[in-house]
């Protein structure tokens, strides 16, 4: 690690940080990125099976029918779809909710599709954080695409409603307008694009591009997987799921176990304040609340759910009270709540981007501090210690300059077999280029000092659950 560190190569100090705490992955380093992707999605082995994770796994499947039906797919697919995840408990959770032409989601579903079909899947179900900006970066997020080299505003909006504003938002009538932020763009591009997305209107910018994307799939990657994206919605509907039930352990625990959430909570604050303080961001409290079409912050007070800016009581911290607000979408789930009803509690591995193999581990080792804390669920706390590979870094694994559009354009997409044999005996260290979401990013460079310091370590307890 010195040598990296002396060689300024951000890209090793990376993958040395990252080999450090999950040493299985380094050997990977020096094989085609065909054999990672195999290993990723390998079935979990299970070692404890538990009630809780058997009825979080039911609510996740029917969750998923639900979002499969609404998607218009047919009953075999949606059956088939719910099958797979079922038996392999792996899902792709990196990408936000992007049209399948941006290079981040192209590439990481041409990387999950490789692991795949190593293992003879013929579905492929992926998780799409919709709790986001329209815009990320200047003319850069799920409100544009780079077409023939220019941003190009997919849904035509002004800047006055894309900054601040979330894919959630609404309700509304969003439709693909395509307006290109320079006059010289080529006319046929924005054509060929435009005949490939809906022409309807959609309530909110998710749904647009959820749309699209099943539409655009079958286009871009064949007929031999099935494909659905989940985003935000469906989780919430997930967990108005669980807090329905009044033996769910969402709802038995979570909201009506005395100080179980504020336990929680305070569990995040240590972590902030301690060596991992980087990689653990408070962003809100279980929720994130919706008003006007902007996402706001909510602290958990006394049994209360209040405005972070303004102080503003909301919400009672009970089930009968947030299932109204989840209902309106005047609430939506958090990434920590998510990931409890996702994947915690039904014991589906999660494969994430540049943060998520580092937080992710820290939100578990959190939840359980709370429960021990409680003394609650030593026969859950114990499957959470022994999981298999319960996240990984699966998203932004291959990184390549060639857009897909234009790819598109050239007529090399059609077939899952065109994306996978591209990609197939590429070596590791080729495929993921220079890293560069990963290498330009402080907290890599931090979390490489704080290992050199020996303040971060894989005997850390907070790294116990990973």
């Amino acid at each position: 690690m010195d040598e990296a560190a002396s060689s300024g190569d951000a890209k090793q100090i990376v993958l040395q940080s990252l080999a450090f705490l999950y040493p299985w992955i380094r050997p990977y380093y020096s094989l085609p990125i065909s054999d990672y992707a195999c290993r990723l999605f390998e079935i979990p082995h299970t070692r404890i099976k538990l009630e809780i994770r058997r009825c979080a796994l039911t609510k996740l499947l029917d969750a998923v029918k639900k979002a499969g039906r609404r998607s218009g797919l047919p009953e075999d697919v949606v059956g088939q779809i719910c099958g797979e995840l079922e038996r392999r408990r792996v899902l792709q959770t990196g990408p936000h909710l992007l049209l399948l032409f941006e290079a981040e989601a192209y590439y990481t579903h041409a990387f999950s599709l490789l692991g795949l079909k190593a293992h003879g899947c013929s579905s492929y179900l992926s998780y799409a954080v919709s709790t986001v900006s329209l815009v990320e970066k200047p003319r850069k997020g799920p409100g544009w695409l780079t077409v023939n080299g220019t941003p190009v505003n997919l849904f035509g909006l002004s800047r006055s409603r894309m900054i601040g504003y979330n894919l959630l938002s609404g309700p509304g009538s969003y439709r693909f307008a395509l307006l290109p932020a320079e006059p010289n763009i080529c006319p046929e591009a924005l054509t060929l694009l435009e005949g490939l997305l809906p022409k309807q209107g959609f309530e909110r910018p998710a749904h647009a591009l959820k749309a699209a994307n099943i539409a655009l799939w079958p286009k871009i990657f064949g007929d031999g997987f099935a494909f659905l994206q989940i985003d935000d919605e469906d989780v919430t509907d997930l967990v108005v799921s669980h807090l329905r039930d009044e033996n769910s352990w969402l709802r038995t625990r979570l909201f009506e176990a005395p100080k179980l959430a504020s336990d929680i909570v305070a569990g995040f604050d240590k972590l902030a304040a301690g060596p991992w303080g980087s990689w653990v961001a408070r962003g809100t409290d279980f929720f994130w609340f919706y008003e006007d079409g902007k996402r706001h912050r909510l602290r958990l007070e006394s049994g209360e759910l209040v405005h972070a800016t303004t102080g503003k009581k909301l919400v009672r911290f009970t089930a009968a009270e947030i299932v109204e607000r989840l209902v309106n979408r005047s609430l939506v789930p958090n990434l920590f709540l998510m990931f409890l009803v996702i994947s915690i509690l039904p014991g589906v591995r999660a494969l994430g981007g540049s943060h998520q193999p580092i937080y992710y581990p820290l939100m578990r080792y959190a939840l359980c501090k709370a429960l021990e804390a409680a003394d609650m669920d030593a026969d859950l706390r114990h499957a959470l210690v022994v999981d298999d590979m319960p996240a990984a870094w699966g998203h932004r694994v291959i990184e390549c300059d060639q857009n897909p559009f234009d790819l598109y354009r050239a007529g090399r997409m059609g077939e899952a077999s065109d994306h996978t044999g591209r990609f197939a005996t590429v070596p590791f260290m080729d495929a993921c280029g220079s890293m560069s979401s990963f290498a330009g990013d402080s907290s890599w460079l931090e979390l490489y000092r704080r290992i050199q310091l020996e303040t971060i370590a894989p005997t850390n307890a907070e790294w116990g659950f990973s």
